[in-house]
């Protein structure tokens, strides 16, 4: 398995636009793409050859929203762009990684992504991506 760079960090929030403001008002950044998935409404703020992923849960059921109802606002995962996922899954499942998802599932902006446990990671939500040939 071969980590390109770090995707996104992902960052749950309670309100998207007071968020997207913060990174666009008080810092000089843009958001470049946003989409509601998942229960989420989610904006992409590029910085150098990585990203911020802003989630708000709009669902009220969603993983940003358990995660925010239990620890605020803040980081919710650390996200590993690779080139090849069901390899690279099958590589930690090989050395006894526990795994949220053991097959890539379709994620936001188009991606290939399978999450990792926190258990396993020293307490770091880490989601593994695979962009796809049209991904923003």
């Amino acid at each position: 398995m071969k980590i390109n760079r770090i995707a996104h960090l992902g960052v749950a929030v309670s309100d998207l636009q007071s968020a997207i403001d913060f990174f666009t008002g008080a810092l000089p950044l843009e958001v470049t793409h946003s989409e509601e998935y998942g229960g989420m409404k989610i904006a992409f703020i590029p910085i150098g050859d990585s990203s911020v992923e802003l989630l708000q849960d709009v669902s009220g059921s969603s993983a940003i929203k358990k995660f925010l109802d239990k620890n605020g606002e803040g980081i919710h995962h650390i996200a590993y762009e690779v080139d090849d996922i069901e390899e690279a899954i099958s590589e930690l499942k090989a050395k006894g990684i526990k795994l949220i998802d053991e097959k890539p599932r379709q994620g936001a902006h188009g991606m290939s992504v399978a999450f990792m446990h926190p258990k396993a990671t020293h307490g770091v939500l880490m989601e593994l991506c695979q962009p796809s040939k049209d991904c923003h």
